[in-house]
């Protein structure tokens, strides 16, 4: 959870740097989790915008850790953030070029249109896949013998957004989302897993609204398939403020698939059993 935060924060000073002006995170590409970062260890998070696009930028994060005692340096995650920057009045900030000054600073350039069309691209190919999947019939007929309802690992939590809970602007912090959906997942994947699980990856987050100080976040998470040795939780976030809350009438910002593992006291994988679809 305070990894995610801390990421976020790092990469929206980058773009603010870069922008001049305040940035909102819009999505990230898929997170993957190398290493585990434990007490005691030093973590260092290091940023720096790859590509602006004209109201738009690509900012790299990279989280190593530290070991304090044989200082041995490894890769915790490296993922891509892409921030938005927030309009001055009614005009739309067009962002100025990225100085490229390194051999990786112009591979990073190059690299950040491919993968912002492999995002776009995904997105459609999802949207169609779920366009399909909702034709009438098109489900699984068949169950596997002793396959696990996923009904028991569905969970709800709300929170109330706070002044620290987002920036100057009233915005909640995309760090503190990404946090809290953590923690209903990481719930939801240790009812299926009955042991710790450890977050492997974040894919497909992407914000499709704000949200503000005084909203009612609600997360709503449950398991959607396991994987042999992973576990895909869901998660939904729709937001109300008074009115909407009092009319039952949520705003869908965001939503994202976490996939997470889990080992046992031995520290190996456990083979997770299948659910039912």
């Amino acid at each position: 959870g305070p990894l995610l935060r801390w990421m976020d924060a790092a990469a929206c000073l980058a773009a603010e740097k870069h922008a001049g002006v305040s940035c909102v995170t819009a999505s990230m590409d898929d997170i993957q989790f190398e290493e585990a970062a434990r007490v005691g260890q030093i973590i260092a998070i290091r940023t720096k915008v790859n590509r602006a696009f004209k109201t738009s930028m690509e900012v790299g994060i990279k989280v190593t850790v530290q070991d304090v005692l044989t200082n041995a340096e490894k890769i915790v995650s490296v993922a891509y953030a892409t921030y938005v920057a927030k309009p001055v009045g009614a005009a739309k900030v067009e962002l100025k070029p990225v100085q490229l000054l390194s051999t990786e600073d112009h591979l990073e350039h190059s690299l950040a249109i491919e993968r912002r069309r492999i995002r776009l691209g995904y997105a459609q190919v999802f949207q169609k896949l779920m366009q399909e999947s909702n034709k009438e019939g098109d489900f699984y007929a068949c169950e596997e013998k002793d396959a696990l309802s996923t009904e028991h690992t569905h969970v709800q939590s709300t929170e109330l957004v706070l002044p620290p809970h987002a920036n100057h602007h009233g915005n909640t912090f995309g760090g503190q989302i990404m946090a809290w959906m953590q923690t209903v997942a990481s719930i939801s994947a240790s009812r299926l897993c009955r042991s710790h699980p450890i977050l492997k990856s974040v894919n497909m987050f992407k914000f499709w609204g704000p949200s503000f100080v005084g909203d009612r976040l609600v997360f709503n998470a449950i398991v959607n398939n396991t994987f042999h040795n992973s576990v895909e939780v869901g998660v939904r976030v729709e937001a109300y403020n008074c009115e909407e809350w009092i009319k039952a009438q949520p705003r869908h910002i965001n939503s994202a698939f976490l996939i997470f593992s889990a080992v046992d006291d031995k520290g190996e994988l456990l083979t997770l059993p299948r659910v039912k679809p």
